[in-house]
């Protein structure tokens, strides 16, 4: 099983739409606003690096009001 972390910048007004948006992704366990240099932090286990790829790069960066992301993948 993989762990990441996604922080993601949202474009002013969009953190709220864009959690609710984040949530209803598979493999995204929960979503959070969070105070700080990004946005929102998003929490996905899935089974492979490649599944993170695709929430991160591809679904997360793919919603309209999303400026950028910053993928971790926890080591432990």
């Amino acid at each position: 099983m993989v762990t990441a972390f996604i922080m993601i910048k949202a474009n002013t007004g969009e953190a709220d739409r864009l959690r609710d948006s984040i949530e209803t992704i598979e493999g995204v366990q929960s979503a959070h606003i969070v105070a700080g240099d990004v946005d929102i932090i998003a929490k996905a286990q899935v089974e492979t690096p490649a599944q993170v790829k695709e929430i991160a790069a591809t679904q997360i960066q793919g919603i309209n009001g999303v400026e950028n992301t910053q993928t971790y993948i926890a080591m432990d």
